[in-house]
C-alpha cells in the first residue's frame, strides 16, 4: 500500500514564469480516484498560484472532468512576467502534465528561488498529512506551511499506512539536509506499534544525521470522540504512550526533540473536520497555524 499511496502526487508543485495572459493545464491521472467525503478538485485538481511580491496568491483551480484532462485555469490577465506555482493531485497522481501559454508568450523555469528548496521540512504522517479532505490541493496542511514559511515541505501523508515503516524512516535519513522532521503517525498506529517501534524509528531516522529537530505531534481530538467515548479513550491513550515514548528518547540523551499536543490543533469549535476525523480547509489552516507557531520556537 506504501508504495502505491507513494504514486499519489500530494504535496508537489511546479514552479515557472510566464507573462501570458492565460495558464491552462493538460493533465492525465493515474486511476481517477473518487471518494464519498473529498471534492474532485481536491483528489485530483489542479491548483495555480502566482507570487504577488509579498505572499503567494491563489490564483485558480484546474477542475478534474475524467481521467484526461483539459482546463483554462486563467484568462484576461495582464501581459505581465510573473512567477507561479501549479499545486498536483493530493489523492492521486498524473502519468503526463502540460502547461499552457499565449501562442507568443514566454514560458521559463522560475528567477526567484522560492519556496526555498535549503533545509526541507519532512512531513510523515496518515491519510490526514496526505491532505484529506482538503477541497484543493494548495489547502493541505503541508502545502499552507510551504507557502507561510517559503520553504520546501515534503509531504510524506500515506493515507491510513503512517505505521512507522522502518523503510520509510531510512528513506528519510537520506535527506541529511533537512531541517525538520515532522512526526504525524499516531492516527495509524496502535498502541502497540507506538510502544515497539517509535524509538526503533527514530534510531533509523537519526543515524545520518542527529542534530536535525524531530517535532512529534499528538493526533488531533477528533471532533466525533465528545459523543464516541471508545474513539475519546482511544486516541486519549495513544497520545500519552506517545509522550511516555518521547520523554523515554529524551533520557536515552536523545537532543532536539520537540511535541506538540492535541490541545486547540484544530480550535475549539468542532467545525473543522469532513467526518469528525479528516479536516476541512478549516481545519488544514488552523493546523497549519499551531504547527508553524511551533516550528518558529524551534528555528527563530
Amino acid at each position: 500500500p506504501v508504495w502505491h499511496l507513494g504514486k499519489n502526487s500530494s504535496g508537489l508543485a511546479i514552479r515557472f514564469r510566464s507573462n501570458s495572459t492565460q495558464i491552462s493545464a493538460r493533465w492525465n491521472l493515474l486511476e481517477d480516484v473518487n471518494l464519498n467525503h473529498m471534492t474532485d478538485t481536491g483528489i485530483k485538481g489542479l491548483d495555480l498560484y502566482a507570487w504577488n511580491g509579498q505572499r503567494w496568491q491563489f490564483v485558480n483551480s484546474g477542475r478534474p472532468t475524467a481521467k484526461m484532462n483539459e482546463q483554462l485555469i486563467i484568462s484576461s490577465m495582464t501581459p505581465l512576467e510573473r512567477e507561479f506555482m501549479l499545486y498536483l493531485p493530493l489523492y492521486d497522481g498524473i502519468s503526463a502534465i502540460s502547461i499552457g501559454v499565449d501562442s507568443l508568450a514566454t514560458i521559463s523555469s522560475p528567477v526567484i528561488t522560492i519556496p526555498s528548496r535549503n533545509e526541507p521540512v519532512i512531513c510523515y504522517g496518515t491519510s490526514i498529512t496526505q491532505g484529506g479532505c482538503a477541497t484543493r490541493a494548495g489547502m493541505s496542511y503541508t502545502n499552507i506551511l510551504g507557502r507561510m514559511m517559503n520553504r520546501e515541505v515534503i509531504n510524506l501523508g500515506f493515507s491510513g499506512n503512517g505505521q512507522l515503516d522502518y523503510e520509510i524512516a531510512k528513506l528519510m535519513s537520506q535527506r541529511t539536509d533537512a531541517g525538520l522532521y515532522i512526526l504525524d503517525f499516531i492516527p495509524n498506529v496502535n498502541l502497540e506499534q507506538i510502544r515497539e517501534k517509535t524509538a526503533r524509528f527514530v534510531e533509523i531516522l537519526r543515524n545520518e544525521n542527529s542534530e536535525i529537530p524531530l517535532l512529534f505531534v499528538e493526533s488531533i481530538t477528533f471532533t466525533h470522540s465528545f459523543y464516541d467515548r471508545h474513539i475519546f479513550d482511544t486516541v486519549t491513550e495513544k497520545n500519552k504512550a506517545l509522550k511516555e515514548e518521547v520523554e523515554k528518547l529524551r533520557a536515552a540523551g536523545h537532543k532536539n526533540i520537540h511535541y506538540l499536543s492535541t490541545d486547540y490543533l484544530i480550535g475549539s469549535d468542532e467545525e473543522a473536520t469532513v467526518d469528525g476525523i479528516h479536516l476541512t480547509d478549516l481545519g488544514f489552516v488552523r493546523l497549519a497555524e499551531k504547527l508553524y507557531e511551533k516550528i518558529k520556537e524551534i528555528n527563530p
